[in-house]
């Protein structure tokens, strides 16, 4: 029997594995000599542990490099077909569900629009669960293959615990805004399919994204802003997401900005989402498009501030101050070296908010922690959720050294599943 805390061999392996993977997967395409030197493991063990990737198909050479005086260096890299991953992105007005290889490029996607129901929690699994059968069968892709399939969702996630595969047909969600009071969308979500499953916040997966492909990466304190028709952030302390007790850290969209002010979606008064939110400043604005939408009402909204309406440019500037009054205060509580700010609608008034937005910042918070810390735009796009939301199974792919996770067995759908993990 192995004492508890001592390592057996398979964990350093699987060690290994996993730290050559990591390296290669966010660094590569690199030589055995470069992994050696990054890594600090011993050439055997580089060259044991490379020879086993390629057997597995994990990994590939992809050319060489002149050395000095020698032979040519061999280069390797994550084969990017090995293995296919699924992000679902639930947003406010749709359910986006994506397949990706494991270089990140989307393969298919399905975008299914919420009906009359709205966040029905049947409705949006059922979405779900019918856009993931859509992409794999428009791709031809042997579901044997997928990692996981990720998905982020407005509201706090618990998670399950147990043996199940990922640990998502567990996850239970509190989603104030959307309805949301303890839906078990892991199990109903686990009744479809036997895909492993990993669920999250939607800002979460967006900050996972940027943190490792976008404008977070290289920082190890940092704070993603996702500014959509709500607002929520994810927080970065020495480079891991800071989750809080209940995991539900990060809700900064309900932090009060005027005590007794507007109504917010949640039900309390004075939230920054009920003056800074796309539906809220849409609300406000009073003049979108009919039948257009949160985006279009925006594209409007800023259309109009472009020609001069005095009514169009307070209201963005005042969102803007409010952004930066908020962000001030991300900046005096966490200290961090950058603040992303992300989400579609961030993504879209970014441009003609972000001078105000620092501006205020510099006006509201501590002079020299502000001096420490960016403000800048994300820049991985409005799908950013749906690919955080894959990098939820890619994370335990690599966590694993490159191991297949094991599919629930035929017709145990919405039961237990099976002790273990791994193949």
């Amino acid at each position: 029997m192995t004492a508890r805390g001592k390592k057996t061999v398979r964990d350093l392996r699987r060690g290994s594995r996993s730290t050559l993977l990591r390296r290669l997967y966010f660094d590569g395409p690199l030589s055995r000599q470069e992994l050696g030197s990054i890594t600090g493991l011993s050439a055997g063990s580089i060259s044991n542990v490379t020879g086993e990737l390629l057997a597995d198909g994990l990994i590939e050479e992809c050319g060489s490099v002149e050395s000095d005086g020698g032979r040519p260096r061999i280069l390797l890299r994550v084969a990017a077909g090995r293995a296919h991953l699924v992000g679902v992105d639930v947003g406010e007005t749709q359910v986006r569900v994506a397949l990706f290889d494991l270089a990140r490029t989307e393969l298919a996607a399905s975008d299914r629009a919420l009906d009359d129901r709205g966040h029905d929690a049947g409705h949006v699994a059922e979405l779900i669960l019918t856009g993931l059968a859509e992409v794999l069968e428009r791709t031809g892709t042997d579901p044997g293959t997928v990692l996981g399939v990720g998905v982020g969702v407005p509201g706090i996630v618990q998670q399950g615990g147990g043996s199940d595969l990922g640990g998502g047909a567990g996850a239970v969600v509190h989603g104030q805004t959307v309805g949301w009071d303890a839906v078990p969308l892991g199990r109903m979500l686990r009744a479809g399919t036997d895909l492993p499953l990993f669920v999250d916040n939607g800002a979460k997966t967006l900050g996972q994204a940027e943190m490792w492909f976008g404008a977070g990466r290289g920082a190890r304190h940092a704070v993603v802003a996702l500014f959509g028709s709500g607002v929520g952030a994810c927080v970065i302390a020495d480079g891991a997401r800071f989750r809080g007790a209940t995991s539900s850290a990060g809700e900064w969209g309900h932090t009060k900005v005027h005590v007794g002010g507007r109504r917010c979606r949640c039900g309390a008064r004075g939230c920054l989402e009920a003056y800074v939110g796309a539906e809220a400043l849409v609300a406000r604005w009073g003049a979108a498009p009919a039948g257009g939408g949160e985006k279009a009402g925006l594209a409007a909204l800023l259309a109009a501030a472009g020609a001069g309406d005095p009514a169009a440019v307070a209201l963005l500037d005042e969102a803007a101050e409010y952004l930066g009054a908020a962000i001030a205060d991300l900046v005096n509580l966490f200290n961090p070296e950058r603040i992303v700010i992300g989400g579609w609608a961030g993504l879209l008034l970014g441009p003609r908010l972000l001078p105000g937005i620092r501006a205020a910042a510099t006006e509201y918070a501590l002079r020299f922690p502000r001096e420490q810390t960016e403000i800048v735009l994300g820049t991985l796009g409005p799908a950013a959720v749906t690919v955080g939301a894959a990098t939820l199974p890619l994370s335990d792919f690599l966590d694993s050294g490159g191991e297949f996770p094991r599919r629930a067995p035929a017709g145990a759908a919405g039961a237990a599943a099976p002790a273990g993990r791994w193949a």
